[in-house]
């Protein structure tokens, strides 16, 4: 991924998606962009510790562990269509600890 990419179209709206992720009270975002065939991607964790390019995919895979994959075929076509038509592609992670409301039955 290219950090060139990251410095010119991601850097400079950090702070907003800072902002965002407070007000929404998200557990983290995940912000991409792509230019020319190059990609870059940002992801601001829970403590507002930036993640670039290769770290950000690292700690999504860790993040979402087995749900890597399936996430990824959820989110990819709205980004690929907020991509294509030249935006920034950005979303706001919550993170449940409910497991989906499932309990334990004893």
């Amino acid at each position: 991924m290219a950090q060139a990419l990251f410095k010119y179209e991601l850097e400079e709206n950090v702070e907003e998606y800072i902002e965002s992720k407070r007000a929404d009270n998200d557990k983290y975002i995940v912000a991409v962009t792509e230019h020319t065939n190059d990609v870059a991607m940002v992801l601001i964790d829970e403590n507002d510790t930036l993640h670039i390019n290769e770290d950000a995919r690292a700690m999504l895979k860790k993040l979402w562990q087995k749900a890597y994959k399936k996430n990824l075929q959820l989110l990819i076509p709205d980004m690929a269509a907020e991509l294509d038509r030249g935006y920034l592609w950005y979303v706001g992670v919550k993170v449940s600890d409910d497991l989906l409301g499932r309990r334990k039955v004893k």
